[in-house]
Protein backbone atom coordinates (compact mmCIF):
# COMPACT_ATOMS: atom_id res chain seq x y z
CA UNK A 1 0.00 0.00 0.00
CA UNK A 2 1.52 3.67 -1.03
CA UNK A 3 1.06 6.12 1.52
CA UNK A 4 2.01 9.60 1.49
CA UNK A 5 2.44 12.61 4.23
CA UNK A 6 3.60 15.41 4.42
CA UNK A 7 5.41 15.77 7.98
CA UNK A 8 5.54 18.92 10.12
CA UNK A 9 9.54 19.51 9.66
CA UNK A 10 8.86 20.10 5.73
CA UNK A 11 9.79 16.47 4.30
CA UNK A 12 7.92 14.34 2.57
CA UNK A 13 8.14 10.95 3.01
CA UNK A 14 6.47 8.65 0.13
CA UNK A 15 5.99 4.69 1.05
CA UNK A 16 6.53 2.43 -1.98
CA UNK A 17 7.29 -0.16 -1.87
CA UNK A 18 7.94 -1.10 1.38
CA UNK A 19 10.75 1.89 1.50
CA UNK A 20 10.53 4.97 2.66
CA UNK A 21 12.11 7.49 -0.20
CA UNK A 22 12.49 10.73 1.29
CA UNK A 23 12.41 14.75 -0.28
CA UNK A 24 12.94 17.79 0.39
CA UNK A 25 9.60 19.70 0.65
CA UNK A 26 9.59 22.23 -1.78
CA UNK A 27 8.96 25.81 -1.12
CA UNK A 28 7.27 28.02 -3.70
CA UNK A 29 7.34 31.87 -4.43
CA UNK A 30 5.62 33.68 -1.28
CA UNK A 31 3.60 36.97 -1.33
CA UNK A 32 2.83 39.31 1.63
CA UNK A 33 0.37 41.59 0.26
CA UNK A 34 -0.99 44.66 2.26
CA UNK A 35 -3.98 46.61 1.51
CA UNK A 36 -2.63 50.23 2.27
CA UNK A 37 -3.76 53.91 2.22
CA UNK A 38 -0.40 54.94 1.25
CA UNK A 39 3.26 52.97 1.33
CA UNK A 40 6.78 54.33 0.13
CA UNK A 41 10.11 52.38 -0.13
CA UNK A 42 13.25 54.28 0.69
CA UNK A 43 17.45 53.81 -0.37
CA UNK A 44 19.55 55.49 0.76
CA UNK A 45 17.52 57.86 2.34
CA UNK A 46 15.99 58.73 -1.36
CA UNK A 47 12.34 57.52 -1.78
CA UNK A 48 12.86 55.44 -4.54
CA UNK A 49 8.55 54.71 -5.06
CA UNK A 50 5.23 55.75 -3.34
CA UNK A 51 2.00 54.99 -3.66
CA UNK A 52 -1.23 55.61 -2.23
CA UNK A 53 -4.35 53.75 -1.93
CA UNK A 54 -3.63 50.19 -2.85
CA UNK A 55 -1.32 47.15 -2.42
CA UNK A 56 2.28 46.63 -0.77
CA UNK A 57 3.35 43.33 -1.83
CA UNK A 58 6.67 41.57 -0.57
CA UNK A 59 7.65 38.89 -2.51
CA UNK A 60 10.15 35.98 -1.98
CA UNK A 61 11.28 33.57 -4.38
CA UNK A 62 12.05 29.97 -4.11
CA UNK A 63 14.75 28.23 -5.80
CA UNK A 64 12.22 26.02 -8.19
CA UNK A 65 9.95 28.69 -8.91
CA UNK A 66 9.00 29.07 -12.84
CA UNK A 67 7.59 32.00 -15.16
CA UNK A 68 4.23 29.54 -14.39
CA UNK A 69 4.44 30.55 -10.55
CA UNK A 70 5.02 34.23 -11.77
CA UNK A 71 1.52 34.31 -13.89
CA UNK A 72 -0.11 32.40 -11.29
CA UNK A 73 0.72 35.01 -8.48
CA UNK A 74 0.23 37.82 -10.76
CA UNK A 75 -3.01 37.02 -11.80
CA UNK A 76 -4.12 36.41 -8.30
CA UNK A 77 -2.87 39.84 -6.71
CA UNK A 78 -4.54 41.79 -9.26
CA UNK A 79 -7.86 39.74 -8.97
CA UNK A 80 -7.76 39.59 -5.10
CA UNK A 81 -11.20 41.14 -3.96
CA UNK A 82 -9.92 42.77 -0.45
CA UNK A 83 -11.37 46.34 -1.30
CA UNK A 84 -14.73 47.63 0.03
CA UNK A 85 -17.48 48.10 -2.17
CA UNK A 86 -20.51 50.01 -1.54
CA UNK A 87 -22.12 48.28 1.48
CA UNK A 88 -18.87 47.77 2.72
CA UNK A 89 -17.85 44.18 1.98
CA UNK A 90 -14.63 42.98 0.55
CA UNK A 91 -15.62 42.44 -2.90
CA UNK A 92 -13.53 44.56 -5.17
CA UNK A 93 -10.16 44.38 -6.76
CA UNK A 94 -6.94 46.54 -7.31
CA UNK A 95 -8.17 46.71 -11.03
CA UNK A 96 -11.85 47.23 -9.97
CA UNK A 97 -10.62 50.12 -8.00
CA UNK A 98 -8.02 51.88 -10.22
CA UNK A 99 -5.66 51.51 -7.00
CA UNK A 100 -1.84 51.52 -7.62
CA UNK A 101 0.61 48.70 -6.40
CA UNK A 102 3.93 48.65 -4.53
CA UNK A 103 6.48 45.60 -5.00
CA UNK A 104 9.63 45.10 -2.90
CA UNK A 105 11.57 41.86 -2.99
CA UNK A 106 11.95 40.22 0.60
CA UNK A 107 14.02 36.98 0.27
CA UNK A 108 13.33 37.01 4.03
CA UNK A 109 10.14 36.15 3.55
CA UNK A 110 11.72 32.42 2.54
CA UNK A 111 13.29 31.77 6.01
CA UNK A 112 13.08 28.86 8.24
CA UNK A 113 13.10 28.81 12.04
CA UNK A 114 12.20 25.33 12.72
CA UNK A 115 15.79 25.06 14.07
CA UNK A 116 17.53 26.83 16.08
CA UNK A 117 17.62 30.70 16.68
CA UNK A 118 19.26 31.78 13.17
CA UNK A 119 16.42 31.56 9.82
CA UNK A 120 18.07 29.73 7.36
CA UNK A 121 17.71 30.78 3.79
CA UNK A 122 18.18 27.79 1.87
CA UNK A 123 14.74 28.06 0.61
CA UNK A 124 15.47 31.37 -0.91
CA UNK A 125 15.96 31.62 -4.13
CA UNK A 126 19.99 32.81 -5.33
CA UNK A 127 19.95 35.49 -7.50
CA UNK A 128 20.36 34.50 -11.00
CA UNK A 129 16.91 33.06 -10.36
CA UNK A 130 15.04 35.68 -8.51
CA UNK A 131 16.01 38.59 -10.06
CA UNK A 132 14.36 37.47 -13.66
CA UNK A 133 11.48 36.09 -11.86
CA UNK A 134 11.17 39.70 -9.57
CA UNK A 135 11.19 41.30 -12.71
CA UNK A 136 8.74 39.19 -14.28
CA UNK A 137 5.89 39.64 -11.74
CA UNK A 138 6.25 43.32 -11.63
CA UNK A 139 6.30 43.41 -15.56
CA UNK A 140 3.15 41.22 -15.45
CA UNK A 141 1.50 43.01 -12.32
CA UNK A 142 2.17 46.26 -14.52
CA UNK A 143 0.42 44.58 -17.59
CA UNK A 144 -2.33 43.49 -15.73
CA UNK A 145 -3.48 46.60 -13.83
CA UNK A 146 -2.19 49.09 -17.40
CA UNK A 147 0.08 50.85 -15.88
CA UNK A 148 3.51 51.23 -14.08
CA UNK A 149 3.77 49.82 -10.47
CA UNK A 150 6.51 50.85 -7.96
CA UNK A 151 9.11 48.68 -6.73
CA UNK A 152 11.89 48.75 -4.70
CA UNK A 153 15.39 47.84 -5.68
CA UNK A 154 16.82 44.00 -5.28
CA UNK A 155 18.64 43.19 -2.63
CA UNK A 156 19.26 46.74 -1.58
CA UNK A 157 18.59 47.54 2.12
CA UNK A 158 15.45 49.09 2.07
CA UNK A 159 13.19 50.96 4.22
CA UNK A 160 9.38 50.47 3.50
CA UNK A 161 6.89 52.64 5.15
CA UNK A 162 3.18 51.67 5.18
CA UNK A 163 -0.51 52.69 6.25
CA UNK A 164 -2.21 49.33 6.55
CA UNK A 165 -5.97 49.67 5.55
CA UNK A 166 -8.16 47.92 7.76
CA UNK A 167 -5.73 46.36 8.45
CA UNK A 168 -5.79 43.75 5.42
CA UNK A 169 -2.98 41.25 5.24
CA UNK A 170 -2.66 38.26 3.11
CA UNK A 171 -0.39 35.86 2.69
CA UNK A 172 -0.21 34.31 -0.73
CA UNK A 173 1.47 31.20 -2.53
CA UNK A 174 1.00 28.98 -5.32
CA UNK A 175 -0.08 25.72 -3.91
CA UNK A 176 2.37 22.84 -4.28
CA UNK A 177 1.43 19.59 -6.34
CA UNK A 178 -0.17 16.99 -4.56
CA UNK A 179 2.64 13.83 -4.89
CA UNK A 180 1.66 10.97 -6.40
CA UNK A 181 2.34 7.61 -5.52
Amino acid sequence: MERCERKSYSHIFILKFGAFHKFKYLCKMRLVIQRVSRASVTINGKVKSSIEKGLLVLVGIAPKDSAEDVEWLAKKTASLRIFDDEQGVMNRSIQDIGGEILIVSQFTLMGDCRKGNRPSWINAAPHSIAIPLYEAFCERLSALLGKPVGTGEFGANMQVELVNDGPVTIVMEKPLPIPTP
